[in-house]
């Protein structure tokens, strides 16, 4: 049985009113995601910020050979950005499920705005847990520069990428391949193998 049956893949999907623009692109490079991996466990959530956090698992640990489609009729974009409550409650989900092999996917079009609940340094300490566990947070810009909110969060550069309207499909299948790796890597046999961008990723994103 292949490592990638075991692998656990949580998008979180910022749902906020800027994404209105992209959402429908979003949604597809979502789908296309999970298309791509073959074998796997998919969990999808949206948030945004409505008199306070509003975070709706859209899909809950779906295998991917039977995803159907997300589509706009489901969730549509609104309110603000409490990103760090958001994540908070997407590593939950995570920690709930325990699985060894797991990608927590963010995908946002800003920065921080409005969480009550969680702190920069709460989730700090998240990502540094997911860290020790060998568990792959990636921290994904819809046109927007994420480097420096995902330096907030201790999210390395190697898993951040910036997306250019119109490339968030291609991105998102590139991930793919990437998620694949690592889910089917025998972590056993020589250290474990991170989810990292290449240049070509970078510039495939970019446009260039």
């Amino acid at each position: 049985m292949s490592a990638a049956n075991n692998l656990n893949a949580l998008i979180l999907l910022d749902r906020s009113g800027s994404m209105e623009s992209r959402w429908d692109e979003a949604l597809g490079a979502v789908n296309a995601y999970v298309k791509e991996l073959g074998k796997a466990n998919v969990t999808l959530a949206t948030f945004d910020g409505v008199d306070g956090l509003k975070f709706d698992v859209l899909r809950s640990h779906v295998k991917a050979g039977s995803w159907r489609d997300v589509t706009s009729a489901e969730a549509s974009p609104r309110g603000w950005t409490p990103l760090y409550d958001a994540f908070a409650r997407i590593v939950a989900l995570a920690d709930a499920a325990a699985r060894p092999k797991t990608v927590v996917i963010v995908m946002t079009d800003g920065e921080e705005n409005a969480s009550r609940e969680v702190s920069r340094q709460d989730v700090q300490a998240m990502v540094e847990r997911c860290k020790a566990k060998n568990w792959q947070v990636v921290f994904l810009g819809a046109d927007f520069d994420a480097f420096a909110q995902a330096d907030q969060m201790s999210v390395p550069v190697a898993r951040t990428l910036n997306m250019k309207k119109g490339r968030y499909r291609a991105s998102f299948e590139r991930l793919a391949k990437r998620s694949r790796e690592y889910a089917d890597f025998d972590s056993s046999v020589s250290a474990p193998l991170d989810i990292e961008f290449t240049d070509e990723d970078r510039d495939d994103a970019a446009g260039k």
